[in-house]
């Protein structure tokens, strides 16, 4: 299983995305589940994907007072998911709290991994500047939160592709980089505003590709995770 590559079940149903895996042959993929569909069927529908060997990072993007993450990821960690994530931005006691969460409470053989969430990729300069009244460039920004994160338990975070490399000149080699934003070439971007293709996303360090729209709102979605993995797995080869 090739957990590189995580594919977005945004679907409001698990009927629905049940169908949207069979019908493309999607068959024990490493998945994303995110609030949309969590929040209509709940653990359910994660061990369901678990029954049918899907790796799963849980995108819950916490963030709330310490306290109350750490006690929302004890109960997360029993779930036995891959990742699952923070905002960065609830601060420093937030992800120490949420990574005692997992740890206290995971089983022997596995610990959850905490990922931290820097600054949306639908966020640019001017919406963190004038509107979140954030100063700073939203580099700099990304670059602190991805230390702050570092420095207090997280095993990597969700980033742009273009933030990827200078995160792992600052914390690390090992410190994960998840990528959402991804898109082929003659894909719509929607509303992410750091996007970029497999190829530029493996130039610049990125770990774990997000597929998201470009494979779901896909003419054959099939044919388009194909091609993404294909230009993927160049990349790691050469």
């Amino acid at each position: 299983m090739n957990k590189s590559m995580y594919l977005s079940l945004d679907f409001p149903t698990w009927k629905e995305a049940k169908a949207f895996i069979d019908r493309y042959e999607f068959h024990g993929v490493p998945v994303k589940v995110g609030m949309e569909l969590f929040y209509r069927e709940g653990p359910h529908v994660i061990e369901k994907l678990k029954e049918a060997n899907h790796a799963i990072f849980l995108d819950l993007k916490l963030h709330d007072i310490p306290t109350t993450v750490m006690k929302a990821m004890k109960n997360i960690a029993q779930l036995e998911v891959d990742m699952v994530n923070v905002h960065a931005l609830g601060g420093s006691e937030m992800i120490q709290r949420a990574k005692d969460g997992l740890v206290s409470g995971s089983t022997a053989d596995h610990v959850t991994k905490l990922i931290a969430v820097t600054v949306l990729t639908s966020m640019d300069d001017e919406a963190l500047n004038s509107e979140l009244r954030i100063p700073g460039s939203l580099n700099d920004n990304v670059l602190h939160l991805a230390d702050l994160s570092k420095q207090n338990g997280a095993d990597g975070v969700v980033c742009s592709v273009h933030e990827a490399k200078a995160i792992k000149h600052i914390c690390g080699a090992s410190f994960l980089t998840v990528t959402p934003g991804i898109r082929l070439g003659d894909s719509d971007v929607n509303d992410q505003k750091r996007v970029a293709t497999p190829k530029i996303a493996k130039e610049s360090g990125a770990d774990i590709l997000v597929l998201g729209r470009t494979i779901t709102k896909a003419t054959d979605p099939r044919k388009a995770y194909n091609k993404v993995s294909e230009e993927w797995q160049h990349e790691l080869k050469s």
